[in-house]
């Protein structure tokens, strides 16, 4: 049995968030969470939430023991990037780019 979850247009860039990522990928659940909860990156934060959703999905699925639950799958794709600009000098602006990540994330039951 599978679960999925995935946060869409979080505002942090895919690139750091990957680097999270690939700390939890193939754990198991509560190896992961405790992974996360002492990482210091601010996307750790929003990976633990997804990780805790996916499991609330699970449980509404009808798995039989959540604690066997692993990470099968989790990656990051880059979303839309919001583009703003700065006025600098001589009339002149700078653009700031806002980037944005898609988080998708899958657990499966170990045998």
């Amino acid at each position: 049995m599978e679960a999925s979850a995935k946060l869409t247009f979080a505002r942090i860039s895919p690139r750091k968030t990957r680097l999270v990522v690939d700390m939890v990928r193939g754990k198991d659940i509560q190896n992961a969470l405790n992974i996360l909860k002492f990482s210091p990156q601010p996307s750790a934060k929003l990976v633990a939430n997804l990780l805790r959703s996916a499991v609330a999905n699970a449980e509404q699925k009808g798995v039989s023991d959540v604690d066997r639950l692993m990470v099968k799958t989790i990656y990051v794709n880059a979303g839309t990037v919001l583009k703003r600009f700065l006025p600098r000098a001589m009339g002149r602006a700078s653009r700031i780019r806002k980037p944005t990540s898609h988080i998708h994330v899958v657990l499966a039951e170990k045998k």
